[in-house]
């Protein structure tokens, strides 16, 4: 066996380690975050989700499973991906408001029947942070996928909003877990709103 081969297996085996560790811990808070969102959809509501980086990339990934498909053909989902307009981020950007590059957005788009899931691998994100005082004041509901020890954001949040903070220390095992998450997001809600196996 080759070193890379050795590498990789040795990669597979923290991926697979990682998500059993936080299994028992995540699962009910997976569960009841699906449930909110299905709830959310059901009541003619919409899933605003935002994320810088990495995270950006996992918020696609959601928003196309949900407007498209994700493992069956059944009607498309109402989600708005906030890092997709390049013209509204990097307006707000050369402004020099980054902080705000997904708060203004959720000021004009969102309403009290929406639900906000929010992406950071450390929690410290003055984006992420700026996006939730936005979405308590449209009186939305919030849904996190943290990391790490929480960072400012774990103080920040409110009673009704949903944390499922992925603890570690390394951000790519953090946002793979986080993909796991969302997955299973996807898959929960196909099955609440439309009995999907």
């Amino acid at each position: 066996m080759s070193q890379l081969e050795e590498r990789v297996r040795y990669l597979f085996g923290v991926s697979i380690e990682a998500q059993v560790s936080v299994a028992d811990l995540l699962s009910p808070v997976i569960a009841q975050a699906g449930q909110r969102l299905s709830d959310c959809l059901l009541n003619d509501g919409k899933i605003l989700i935002c994320g810088q980086g990495g995270s950006a990339a996992n918020a696609l990934h959601f928003s196309t499973a949900l407007l498209n498909h994700f493992e069956v053909e059944r009607p498309s989902l109402p989600v708005l991906a906030l890092v997709t307009d390049g013209a509204v981020l990097s307006g707000v950007v050369s402004e020099g408001h980054a902080e705000q590059m997904f708060s203004r957005q959720i000021q004009a788009l969102g309403q009290s029947n929406d639900v906000l899931v929010a992406l950071t691998t450390s929690g410290n994100s003055s984006g992420i942070l700026r996006a939730i005082d936005a979405a308590n004041g449209r009186g939305m509901d919030t849904i996190v996928l943290n990391g790490r020890d929480g960072g400012v954001l774990a103080s920040h949040l409110g009673p009704e909003d949903i944390e499922m903070r992925v603890p570690g220390d390394t951000s790519s095992r953090i946002r793979e877990i986080h993909l796991f998450i969302l997955h299973c997001m996807c898959d929960l809600i196909d099955q609440s709103l439309f009995g999907q196996n």
